[in-house]
């Protein structure tokens, strides 16, 4: 008697544990009585009539993600394919029409992205494509909501996260992109030049200035020294043709006693025959003379005027 109650004890014992289930975080368990719907069942320690009610199955409350993959042709006649990444959950309310109402509700999101994107991207060029993506996220996303609630579906967030055009045009765009880099460069380099010659031209500009300046300067002192050696000169008595005369002898000879010192030097003096020297000698007498004449004439003549007024 006792051997023969065991076996029933013991199925007794299976019976209530599986009258017991538990239900994790952020799902929803559906439970059908002889294959009818009874109820919906949330997180935490539920319970079930034994061998008449039973779990048809369980829906996750957590916000899921289905990427979509779609190639479609633009307006330019390009290629493309992209990657709609939609981010949905189930609508706590509404588990029932979310488990009863679709078998496949993948294939029913991923129609419903392929249909919006393929009347979308038609109108749109390639770049436009790139640029106005998240318009196409937006269509996507209004378009589903229409379609998926009343499935028991809330589409949280639409997202195209890959673009990706056929592999001849990428490398024309690139082609593209880097002849643009490159007359952009090129640009910068001719406008780097441009300063550099413009800052040459002004720096050789203002060495001439200076250069000049400095000539000026050597000459007046030059000018200075020889006034001054003539008004010494005729305080001895000799007068200003002779003291000229003698001034210019001396720097002649100074002058090639300082060629005549340099061993290495290629620079030729010509004429340095003593009939030149000479010769060169009368030039600058008469050319000195000829100064001082007409010097003394404008002098006779202001004079003259200043006495008329």
């Amino acid at each position: 008697m006792t051997y023969t109650l065991i076996p029933i004890l013991f199925l007794g014992i299976i019976i209530i544990i599986s009258s017991f289930f538990i239900v994790k975080q952020q799902t929803a368990a559906i439970i059908e009585r002889f294959g009818k719907f009874q109820s919906i069942r949330h997180s935490g320690l539920q319970l079930k009539i034994p061998l008449v009610d039973r779990i048809a199955g369980k829906l996750s409350l957590k916000i899921q993600q289905l990427d979509v993959i779609i190639e479609t042709k633009t307006l330019d006649d390009v290629f493309v394919r992209l990657k709609v990444s939609v981010q949905y959950k189930v609508i706590r309310e509404k588990v029932y029409d979310a488990f009863y109402k679709l078998d496949y509700p993948h294939d029913q999101i991923t129609s419903y992205v392929f249909d919006v994107v393929r009347a979308e991207v038609p109108k749109m060029k390639l770049d436009d494509v790139f640029v106005k993506k998240d318009d196409i996220a937006i269509a996507v996303k209004r378009e589903l909501n229409e379609a998926m609630l009343d499935y028991g579906y809330d589409i949280i967030k639409t997202l195209v996260t890959d673009i990706d055009p056929d592999a001849q045009v990428k490398e024309a765009m690139n082609r593209i992109n880097a002849s643009e880099r490159e007359k952009i460069a090129a640009q910068f380099e001719g406008d780097a030049q441009r300063i550099l010659i413009v800052e040459k031209a002004k720096a050789e500009a203002e060495s001439k200035r200076l250069q000049g300046q400095g000539i000026a300067d050597q000459r007046r002192e030059i000018a200075r020294g020889l006034e001054e050696s003539v008004e010494v000169l005729n305080k001895v008595g000799i007068n200003s043709q002779e003291a000229s005369a003698l001034i210019v002898v001396t720097q002649h000879y100074d002058t090639l006693q300082s060629i005549g010192q340099e061993t290495n030097s290629n620079l030729i003096l010509l004429p340095n025959s003593p009939q030149a020297g000479s010769q060169m000698l009368n030039d600058m007498v008469a050319s000195f003379t000829a100064s001082n004449q007409i010097g003394e004439a404008m002098k006779n003549a202001k004079k003259k005027e200043d006495d008329t007024l």
